[in-house]
């Protein structure tokens, strides 16, 4: 079997993954990438990125050639309750040096990342790489084996294994660390049509129609990203009907897009499915293996959440690796792990505020009583008559990294 010897194995190459190895190989620091994937070439998958992510990659110093290749600036926030806008917000009105969300494409971002990684010569990123195992020696974690796009068998040995393989991640199954996975009511349907005639650029519109409710979501170049409910494990029912009651049910909740949808989405294979469900992971690491990003915690759609925590985990971890990966011999050991234990307490308890907001407004976007449905519409209409309130809810999705400005 091959092997190799590395500071830090990162399964999972990521936003978590990469911004993490960029920082460390930028530090001196050896890291080697197992991502599974051939290729970069992800869909659907967490583009939107908070003014917090833009910043973040802004001080990483990759935002000016991402912005090159291709990204979206998003100007206003627009929740519509039948037909009607009850809420809007100007991200132009915020007092942070980035206030803008932004849409990059995934693979732009990833790309990107493992570009600026490659240019220090600690990076090593190893794709087609299925990890099998952990390497536990007297209980700590010592490496992984994994199985390479060569087909051969291979292992790495790192004084950390980092789990950032994602909501379905295998590093957290061959942990043996306890989560708690809560499947929510609703899964999404997703699909992609080119902006209609009359849709302004750079709005991100949340539609709503009692409990059905639909994401309305600019995408390079020039896009929509379609997302819209249905019951859990209702897509068997929908599909039952055709491509007709797909096309049906966005008719209530989104009729301007009527010709557009007909002419670009005419059978399933143009959509996905996400099965939507959060994770709780107690504890984030044992000796020698700490997870980051989704693997520890999984978070909904709601407000582009994921992607950004992801991004500041690996920079954050990286900043309290740093220090530790200099050491020797069973102090090294020990700091890594103080490391690690620090981390999870740095960034919990601003997961959980995350969390909280996104549950509340999935539940918010699920009501079906008449009186529910009529609250929810005063409630959005009191946001966005107080810029204090948006203030209130917005800052906690996306301005919770970045100083605020002086007025």
């Amino acid at each position: 079997m091959n092997s190799h010897t590395t500071d830090v194995c990162v399964a999972g190459g990521g936003p978590a993954g990469l911004c993490l190895a960029l920082c460390l190989a930028r530090a001196g620091h050896q890291v080697t990438v197992l991502e599974q994937s051939p290729r970069f070439d992800r869909t659907f998958r967490g583009e939107s990125m908070s003014p917090d992510g833009v910043w973040l990659l802004d001080q990483l110093g990759v935002l000016d050639t991402i912005v090159e290749r291709g990204a979206l600036k998003i100007e206003r926030l627009e929740i519509a309750e039948g037909g009607k806008v009850v809420m809007h917000s100007e991200f132009s009105e915020w007092d942070y040096a980035q206030r803008y969300p932004m849409e990059i494409p995934q693979p732009t971002l990833l790309s990107v990342l493992a570009e600026s990684s490659a240019e220090h010569s600690g990076f090593d990123l190893r794709t087609g790489a299925k990890v099998t195992e952990l390497i536990d020696e007297d209980g700590t974690v010592a490496g992984v084996r994994y199985r390479g796009a060569d087909g051969e068998p291979h292992e790495v040995r790192a004084a950390l294994v980092v789990g950032s393989d994602g909501r379905y991640s295998k590093i957290r199954d061959l942990s043996g660390l306890e989560f708690e996975k809560t499947m929510l009511d609703r899964d999404v349907v997703w699909l992609r049509v080119p902006r209609p005639e009359g849709w302004e650029r750079g709005i991100y519109r949340i539609r709503l129609s009692g409990s059905r409710h639909g994401l309305f979501i600019p995408t390079y170049p020039d896009d929509i990203r379609v997302g819209f409910n249905i019951p859990k494990g209702g897509l068997k029912e929908l599909r039952a009907g055709g491509i007709e009651a797909l096309h049906a049910r966005m008719d209530e909740i989104a009729p301007e897009l009527t010709p557009t949808l007909r002419q670009h989405v005419t059978s399933w294979s143009g959509t996905t499915v996400l099965d939507i469900f959060t994770v709780l992971t107690p504890r984030w690491s044992r000796p020698g293996l700490v997870l980051i990003g989704d693997a520890a915690h999984t978070l909904t759609p709601i407000l582009g959440q994921g992607v950004n925590h992801a991004l500041i985990d690996g920079h954050t971890l990286a900043g309290l690796l740093d220090p530790a990966l200099d050491a020797t011999g069973a102090r090294r050991a020990e700091l890594v792990q103080t490391a690690v234990l620090r981390f999870q307490a740095e960034r919990e308890s601003r997961i959980r505020i995350s969390r909280q907001l996104q549950l509340r407004q999935e539940r918010a976007f699920t009501f079906e009583h008449t009186l529910a449905v009529a609250a929810r519409s005063t409630l959005y209409r009191v946001l966005g008559s107080s810029r204090f309130l948006q203030k209130k809810m917005l800052a906690t999705a996306y301005f919770q990294l970045q100083p605020e400005l002086a007025t």
